[in-house]
C-alpha cells in the first residue's frame, strides 16, 4: 500500500502551514463534509479565481511558485495553480502532489510559439489528489475568462472519479492538447531541474533568467 504520509506535509512550496493558506482552505470548504465535495469546491476556487498568466512562469522566482504568495498575488500560471490547489486540499487532509509533464497545447498563440521558439511546454503541471482510494489528476490552469478569450474549450471540469484533462480535440474538433513527455509525479516541486531544463530548451532563456535576478525584466511580457 502506497504510504501517503508525504502527500499531507507542508514543504517549501507547498506551504499550508502558512496562515493565509491554511485559513482559506477551511474557508472555500466550509460545510462540506466529504474529501470529494471539498475538492471540488477548492477546484472552482483555484481555477476561476486566479487569473492565468503564463508570462510569470519564472524558475529563478521561487516566490511565484509558494501557495502563500500565490494566494497573495490572485493570478498564476499551470504549476503554481496546480501548487495551490494541492496545498489547499492537504490542508484539509486531502493527500495532494503534483503531476509534471512537457505539452503541446495546439491552439497556443503563434506570438508566444515564436518567444519559445517550440510549441512545447515543458514542465506543466496539474495536481492530483487522493480520492475514493485512488489519484486523481485535476488541471486548475485556465479561469473563465482566459479559456473564453483564447478558445481553450472545452474547460476542465470536475467530475467525481474522473481525471480531468486537456482534452485532445476543442469543441470545434482543432488539435487542442497534447501530453508528449511524462515527467512524474512529486511530493514537492524540482524546480531546479525546471530550471535546468529552461535553459536547455527555451532560447534565450539564460540572458533572460540573468536580467530578470538583475532586477532589469520582471516577467516575460518585458522581451515582447
Amino acid at each position: 500500500m502506497e504510504d501517503l504520509e508525504k502527500y499531507l506535509q507542508p514543504s517549501e512550496f507547498f506551504d499550508f502551514n502558512e496562515p493565509n493558506v491554511k485559513q482559506k482552505a477551511l474557508e472555500v470548504t466550509k460545510g462540506y463534509e466529504t474529501d470529494n465535495e471539498k475538492a471540488k469546491a477548492l477546484f472552482y476556487y483555484v481555477r476561476n479565481e486566479f487569473k492565468y498568466n503564463a508570462m510569470i512562469y519564472i524558475p529563478k522566482a521561487k516566490e511565484y511558485f509558494k501557495a502563500s504568495k500565490i494566494i497573495e498575488s490572485g493570478e498564476g500560471f499551470c504549476v503554481s495553480k496546480s501548487i495551490l490547489l494541492s496545498s489547499l486540499a492537504r490542508a484539509v487532509g486531502i493527500p495532494a502532489r503534483i503531476h509534471l509533464w512537457d505539452l503541446i497545447n495546439h491552439l497556443m498563440s503563434p506570438k508566444l510559439v515564436e518567444r519559445m521558439n517550440t510549441n512545447i511546454m515543458h514542465f506543466h503541471g496539474h495536481s492530483e489528489l487522493y480520492l475514493n482510494k485512488k489519484w486523481i489528476k485535476l488541471t486548475p490552469s485556465f479561469d473563465i475568462k482566459t479559456a473564453m478569450k483564447a478558445g481553450f474549450l472545452p474547460m476542465c471540469e470536475f467530475v467525481e472519479g474522473q481525471d480531468s484533462l486537456f482534452p485532445p480535440q476543442d469543441i470545434n474538433g482543432k488539435r487542442f492538447g497534447e501530453y508528449v513527455k511524462d515527467r512524474g509525479s512529486h511530493a514537492d516541486l524540482p524546480l531546479e531541474e525546471i530550471d535546468r531544463i529552461f535553459q536547455e530548451k527555451y532560447t534565450g532563456y539564460k540572458m533572460f533568467a540573468k536580467a530578470f535576478e538583475s532586477g532589469k525584466i520582471k516577467s516575460w511580457k518585458d522581451l515582447m
